[in-house]
């Protein structure tokens, strides 16, 4: 890779996280496979789901919960590997929302916890 090129792409990366970052926090996602399960906890918020297939679809069902009065939202964001996506909000502090979505054609999904 060019310097020229190395230098563009750092400076898109960093625009892309700024941009993050100015929209809302967001904790880690990597694409899952069947079976798997997450618990994880951010600033603002916590929630728990799993991933089941059957057949060729897969199921992401659990929870979130928006833990602090900033005026914030908690979020869990599902890009599934068919190109769906899904949304699921919890506001207020102490709120929780239950959440199960299926997508079919595919046995992969992201999930992402983000307040916003």
């Amino acid at each position: 890779m060019s310097a020229a090129r190395k230098t563009i792409t750092s400076a898109v990366s960093a625009a892309v996280l700024a941009a993050g970052l100015a929209l809302g926090t967001a904790g880690p996602a990597s694409a899952a496979t069947c079976p798997s399960s997450a618990s994880p906890v951010i600033n603002g918020a916590s929630a728990g789901w799993t991933l089941r297939c059957s057949g060729n679809n897969v199921t992401v069902s659990g929870w979130l919960q928006d833990t602090r009065a900033d005026g914030k939202c908690a979020k869990v964001r599902i890009n599934a590997g068919n190109g769906a996506y899904k949304q699921k909000t919890a506001c207020s502090s102490g709120v929780r929302e239950q959440f199960t979505f299926t997508f079919n054609g595919t046995k992969t999904a992201q999930v992402r916890l983000a307040t916003a």
